[in-house]
């Protein structure tokens, strides 16, 4: 897709969401450390783990991260936590919130927008942490009054870099008809699946993903005086190399992430050439991109991407501050990000953003995009 020749997309409003409870990282890191039963020496080396991600807050749908045995309403009251829940059990618990979540976050979409729910034209569900059918889908339509003739995708288990390929789904649809206008939300619960592990990729998991939603309104046509951000190019590169170092599996207890520290040098390897070849298809330069909203997947992966862009971690601010009160949201937080920058430049009229996030394949999932101000 090139800006120069295909017909325009906006994206015209964005919606956060977030649960009811918000935890500290070191109370989580409590929790933890009881559950795994760490000696001494293994709560140190946990506690010092949690403090080097720079979170300082998560959300999640469960009330048990701050709790104590005895007061726990989904892991089981006991010291080991068995019968350790199952993916059944998960599954019901998706199915109670995730839908609930993701009409917060549509709400809070389309309240800026001040758009009519019988507007919308087409809806796309993003999420890796659960799935069934009748899906959120159809439940959205039903919960938001929406018609039911409205056109329908979802898109699952494509981990951190979902929402672009739901981004990419509408940007499409909206092309296709400038009348058009496209609901994609992104839905994580990423806490209903704690591992019960001592290996380094479960502890680090553990240490970084948390719930959220968000939501994004694309449309084929904006109207004068609306601000907006125009949908230039789409890029992505998948990296074989780090093929068993991001991975998503569902296992009898839930669903198991694989994460290893090698992550952040397998992307140094590749997301600079996917940048070159976005600019190249817009006909600029690196350098002419000004703005970032980069997917915080972790502390480690955002000094990376700046070492790489040449960057400065002030460039990078609004991931940063997305990082340290929510965590790696998978898929949702991108768009968490893309906000905060956005409302930081809503009147710089003409910037370029590069936006990126990151998930199993390895795969780098980017765009452009451009500000159009008020």
């Amino acid at each position: 897709m090139t800006g120069s020749t295909q017909q325009v997309a906006y994206i015209t409003s964005i919606g956060t969401a977030t649960p009811a409870y918000q935890f500290n990282q070191m109370r989580i890191a409590e929790f933890m450390a009881n559950a795994l039963h760490l000696d001494e020496s293994g709560q140190r080396r946990l506690r010092a783990l949690y403090r080097s991600t720079r979170i300082q807050h998560r959300y999640s749908v469960l009330a048990d991260y701050g709790q104590e045995v005895g007061s726990f309403t989904f892991y089981p009251n006991t010291p080991d936590l068995e019968p350790f829940p199952t993916v059944s059990q998960r599954m019901d618990l998706y199915r109670e919130h995730a839908v609930p979540l993701a009409e917060k976050a549509i709400r809070d979409c389309l309240r800026q927008r001040q758009v009519p729910m019988e507007s919308i034209t087409h809806l796309i569900t993003v999420s890796c942490t659960g799935m069934y059918a009748p899906g959120p889908d159809i439940e959205l339509i039903e919960r938001l009054g929406l018609r039911t003739s409205t056109h329908r995708l979802a898109i699952n288990f494509m981990g951190c870099y979902g929402a672009f390929n739901g981004m990419k789904a509408a940007v499409a649809l909206a092309q296709a008809d400038p009348k058009a206008k496209v609901l994609m939300v992104c839905t994580e619960l990423c806490t209903i699946h704690f591992q019960k592990k001592n290996e380094e990729d479960h502890l680090l998991a553990n240490a970084l993903f948390a719930d959220g939603s968000s939501a994004i309104l694309v449309e084929g046509a904006c109207d004068e005086g609306v601000a907006a951000l125009e949908v230039a190019q789409f890029a992505c590169e998948v990296l074989p190399e780090g093929n068993e170092d991001m991975a998503w599996h569902i296992s009898d207890f839930g669903f198991e992430m694989k994460l290893t520290s090698r992550v952040p040098d397998v992307l140094k390897k590749g997301i600079r050439t996917v940048m070159d070849r976005l600019t190249a298809a817009q006909g600029i330069q690196r350098e002419d991109v000004g703005l970032y909203a980069i997917h915080p997947g972790g502390r480690r992966i955002l000094e990376v991407i700046e070492e790489v862009l040449g960057i400065c971690a002030c460039d990078n601010a609004p991931a940063y501050d997305v990082l340290r009160d929510y965590g790696n949201m998978s898929s949702v937080t991108v768009l968490f990000v893309l906000r905060q920058l956005w409302e930081r430049h809503r009147e710089s009229d003409g910037r370029w953003i590069f936006t990126s996030a990151f998930g199993p394949g390895l795969t780098a999932e980017t765009a452009l995009l451009r500000v159009r101000g008020v």
